[in-house]
């Protein structure tokens, strides 16, 4: 009965007339869209190199039993690999059409990554208090707000920089990044996914790995961003510590983990 509603000769909406007209995406349609996510994150000076992709609830790669599926590199050589050259990217985008990718970081951008419950109460503050943020990403696990914000921000030090690199308790590398369940800090030797990502479990047509502010935002210095982010950290920590959940368990699983 409801189906009819609006359908009657005279009555149905030129909204609900342009959705019937509409064409169906296509896989051409995505894939030009993910092409475009991806070399405007080139543009932006973002290094990046092809990653595994989701199979089902498993992982693209051969390895049996992959602890972190869909979550890593293709390569074990993804810091040399990783490139912001679009004639590469373009060959990997279309003959790796299911890839995910990473952007290497520490050679021009560092990465803050927080609960994501924390990070939207963060980009909150910031933003109100007129801070130049940069690009956001973020990715969703369950429902809730469970998984994870992703702050891109300058680097603090660089492989060819040597004296100016800035060591901190802080760092994330991906074999370490149990260690510090809270804000991790990605600089030189990890890796964060980059959107349109998808993980186990996702709908093709919905990648689970998104920009909330797009790569076209200049980086930030991350030290502008740590007090908010930390201090959102802190409260989201006890906020979860009041409801009795075990802190590991309040921020799931850390990733990307080592290839």
């Amino acid at each position: 009965m409801g189906d009819g509603i609006g359908r009657y000769r005279g009555t149905e909406s030129k909204l609900a007339q342009w959705l019937r007209r509409r064409p169906k995406r296509t896989a051409a349609d995505d894939g030009n869209t993910r092409e475009t996510l991806l070399l405007a994150i080139a543009a932006a000076g973002l290094p990046l190199a092809p990653a595994a992709h989701p199979v089902g609830y498993s992982c693209s790669c051969e390895r049996i039993g992959c602890p972190t599926p869909a979550r890593h590199p293709l390569s074990f050589a993804w810091q040399t690999q990783s490139t912001t050259d679009r004639a590469q990217i373009e060959r990997w985008v279309r003959n790796q059409p299911e890839a995910n990718f990473i952007t290497a970081t520490g050679m021009v951008h560092d990465v803050l990554d927080v609960p994501l419950a924390a990070g939207r109460a963060a980009l909150d503050r910031l933003l109100a208090e007129g801070v130049d943020v940069g690009p956001v990403a973020e990715f969703r696990d369950g429902a809730g707000d469970g998984g994870r914000m992703l702050f891109f921000t300058a680097t603090r030090g660089t492989p060819e920089d040597e004296d100016e690199w800035w060591p901190c308790e802080l760092d994330c590398h991906p074999e370490t990044m149990d260690e510090h369940p809270g804000l991790r800090w990605h600089c030189r030797g990890s890796y964060v996914l980059v959107p349109p990502a998808r993980l186990p479990g996702d709908e093709e047509d919905h990648p689970v790995v998104g920009w909330t502010r797009g790569p076209e935002h200049a980086l930030p210095d991350p030290l502008n961003l740590l007090e908010a982010l930390t201090d959102a950290c802190a409260r989201h920590a006890a906020e979860r510590g009041a409801d009795g959940d075990d802190e590991h368990a309040a921020h799931g699983v850390a990733w990307p983990l080592t290839r």
